[in-house]
């Protein structure tokens, strides 16, 4: 493996090796540790940058994974591996849960901003489309002779027979019926012709 290039990290020439200042920082020296960090963090940086690709996440990852050295050095053991293979399997192992936290993270906010879409853009158009149509309804009404038009809104609005709107009205039944009927022509083809000019 060959040493990254533009390290964030000066790296300094230590006596000791990576196991020893391991086995240091497990009893809680610092300047053991402030050792190991400066010879391994350069290391760290550059498999986390290779699998993040991101530098400043790159260097977050890092920070959390020589945090993760502190704590954990007392778990250290020479005889399953060095100490520097050790260090290096935690750093792929938070570069990785990174990675998938961030998918995972940006997945969730896809789907979420999908059925936010889906639903605002159905409400809309619902409401839209309403408003559209009562407008159009009311224009259309206003088009009307005010017998058709109170015809029509008894007996569309209110529910009254034909025989009711005559007596509402004071009007025979055969005229309440022809009022209506021409009223309702009127009426359709003014909705008709009102969609044909809808954008």
């Amino acid at each position: 493996m060959t040493e990254p290039t533009a390290l964030p990290w000066p790296v300094g020439s230590h006596n000791r090796s990576d196991g020893d200042l391991l086995a240091l920082t497990a009893t809680g020296d610092t300047a053991a540790f402030s050792a190991l960090y400066d010879r391994v963090a350069p290391w760290v940086f550059g498999l986390v940058r290779r699998i993040l690709r991101n530098p400043a996440q790159s260097e977050e990852v890092t920070q959390e994974v020589m945090i993760d050295v502190w704590r954990t050095a007392t778990r250290y053991d020479a005889e399953r591996g060095s100490a520097h293979s050790w260090i290096l399997t935690i750093a792929h192992r938070r570069a990785v849960d990174r990675v998938r936290s961030e998918q995972a993270s940006a997945d969730r906010t896809d789907l979420a901003g999908a059925r936010s879409a889906e639903v605002d853009f159905d409400q809309v158009a619902d409401t839209v489309s309403t408003r559209l149509e009562a407008e159009q309804v009311r224009r259309c009404l206003g088009s009307l002779t005010e017998l058709q038009r109170e015809s029509i809104e008894l007996a569309y609005y209110n529910g009254y027979t034909y025989p009711e709107v005559a007596q509402q009205l004071g009007a025979k039944l055969p005229t309440i019926k022809a009022r209506m009927r021409d009223g309702l022509i009127r009426l359709r083809d003014c909705l008709g012709s009102t969609k044909g000019e809808r954008p």
